[in-house]
């Protein structure tokens, strides 16, 4: 499993998110103080509090330095 900080604050970067995500194999989960929701899920994000960076959980084998390319543009240092 891979752990980033991601941010969403907006319904645009919430649903080219998605987009990006939802062609890879992998499982995604978005975790935000208990809330774990399914990443690929844009009413399970909308959820949440985007207005303030997620943990997002990467569960990939073999896919990751694809994923992390695709998602470069949502990740918070």
């Amino acid at each position: 499993m891979l752990a980033v900080k991601i941010s969403l604050n907006s319904i645009d970067k919430v649903k080219s998110f998605v987009n990006d995500i939802s062609g890879f194999n992998a499982e995604f989960d978005l975790v935000s103080g208990r809330y774990v929701i399914d990443a690929k899920s844009i009413m399970g994000i909308f959820s949440l509090d985007i207005s303030k960076p997620i943990d997002l959980n990467i569960h990939a084998e073999d896919e990751t330095d694809a994923i992390l390319e695709k998602i470069k543009p949502y990740l918070v240092d």
